[in-house]
């Protein structure tokens, strides 16, 4: 099962959740920070203060993915290194270590893949309104250009925004994000802003001469319960009415606009009824709709929704009404989430069907489970099956005629797992947090021989 000759193959990260150091260098105080240091938000207390500790070993994370053989490595930028207020004077020291990072990894033929925002928004800009002050947008794109003026000479790369549904819904919807906001008018206010953010960026960057740019998206087959196990399964009217809605908040919200530079009515409605749509300006959707090279999709599990008459909208998702929320039958990873690989394919073969402009990488894909390290290895059997199972699912929607460009396992390291703190592993290559010894797991070992023939 052999892949296309360019296919990329690589890995990825998050700032926060792997550099530690956040007062080193004149980094400032993101929402992060913040939420993880306020008692009940994180499991067992914990902090992204030192994780893996990559800002001071980020040469030997560069040398195991070069054992690894990976062409390419997604990683993010924090912002508060760049601005530690998140506007005004740039920090050179904070940029200086993302040209080390830059320069090292091009030294060891890694093409590296740029995420502008992973989810750490200056503190100083949230005490302004965050995401929910339009002017957020528009000190994003500045940020971006400074990022891009000093890195763009040697990047080819660049991905606005990560996951803009989760920075929203779960930032400012349900609250279990930074920064712990809980109000659905604030959510979708976010989501618009980030979309306007991202408009704003991607022009500069053209302007600037960035090659190919992309957007990140969260992104599942919305399916009813019938539908997990049986593709074929056609849902009753009021079932399949709840799975468009639901694909439509999660990711037409996010597309339509980039892409087509329209929102669903959908979205409209649901704006309408939680806050209004006054922030909705002339002229934004001209400017979202940036032209884009690429939509990368993270994937992890297919969302699973029925009919619930009467149900109210779930804190994460307004414009829910009428939608119950299910299970998936299907076995699950530590996180308790689905292990669905073919709802990989189907996903991908509907976005290529619905944007066919843009091209498709897979930003992120993988899996939290229990690993243990014994006599010096980690046999993580479960995750190389996951990570076959999608990856043959993968090679499917290729051959479906899917304009899919690469895939990156999520993640490189163990790390900071947002509210989960460290209890959940995902990395392909284990980290021992107390001592910062660093173990490849057998799913490193068989990732690099995929890398290595092509295929599988």
């Amino acid at each position: 099962m052999i892949f296309p000759e360019d296919f990329v193959w690589g890995a990825a990260t998050a700032s926060y959740q792997i550099e530690g150091a956040v007062k080193e260098d004149g980094r400032g105080q993101s929402i992060w920070d913040t939420f993880s240091h306020t008692p009940g938000n994180v499991a067992d207390g914990d902090t992204g203060d030192v994780a893996c500790d990559h800002y001071h070993r980020y040469k030997d994370d560069i040398g195991l993915m070069s054992e690894l053989r990976l062409a390419a490595y997604r990683f993010s930028i924090a912002w508060p290194r760049i601005q530690p207020d998140g506007e005004g004077s740039i920090n050179p020291r904070g940029l200086a270590f993302y040209d080390k990072l830059v320069d090292s990894l091009l030294d060891a033929e890694i093409s590296p893949y740029v995420t502008l925002y992973h989810w750490d928004l200056p503190q100083g800009l949230e005490d302004r309104g965050g995401w929910t002050n339009r002017d957020t947008a528009y000190r994003f794109a500045d940020y971006a250009q400074a990022v891009h003026d000093k890195l763009g000479d040697r990047v080819s790369d660049w991905a606005t925004l990560n996951e803009p549904w989760v920075a929203a819904f779960l930032g400012y919807g349900n609250g279990v994000h930074a920064p712990g906001r809980r109000d659905p008018g604030d959510a979708m206010r976010s989501a618009h802003h980030l979309l306007l953010g991202h408009g704003l960026a991607a022009r500069r960057l053209r302007s600037g001469g960035a090659q190919s740019i992309m957007l990140v998206v969260n992104s599942s087959p919305v399916l009813t319960p019938a539908q997990v196990n049986d593709p074929a399964a056609v849902p009753n009217e009021a079932d399949a009415a709840v799975a468009h809605r639901i694909h439509t908040l999660l990711t037409r919200q996010f597309l339509d606009p980039a892409v087509y530079g329209t929102y669903p009515s959908e979205v409209l409605e649901a704006a309408a009824r939680n806050g209004g749509t006054d922030h909705i300006q002339d002229g934004d959707l001209a400017l979202i709709n940036a032209p884009i090279d690429l939509v990368g999709v993270n994937y992890y599990n297919p969302c699973v929704v029925e009919a619930g008459p009467g149900l109210p909208a779930d804190a994460a998702w307004p414009g829910s009404e009428g939608v119950r929320f299910a299970t998936a039958d299907a076995p699950t990873t530590a996180m308790g989430w689905p292990i669905v690989p073919d709802g990989l394919s189907r996903l991908l073969v509907r976005l290529s069907q619905d944007y066919p402009q843009v091209g498709l990488m897979v930003t992120e894909n993988g899996a939290a489970f229990d690993d243990v390290v014994e006599n010096g290895r980690v046999h993580d059997d479960q995750r190389v099956a996951y990570l076959d199972g999608h990856l043959r699912e993968v090679h499917r929607a290729i051959e479906a005629g899917a304009d899919l460009r690469g895939y990156l396992v999520w993640s490189l390291l163990d790390n900071f797992e947002w509210a989960e703190g460290y209890r959940r592993r995902f990395g392909i290559v284990h980290v021992n947090y107390a001592t910062q010894t660093r173990v490849p797991k057998d799913s490193a070992l068989w990732y690099r021989d995929v890398i290595g023939r092509n295929g599988l």
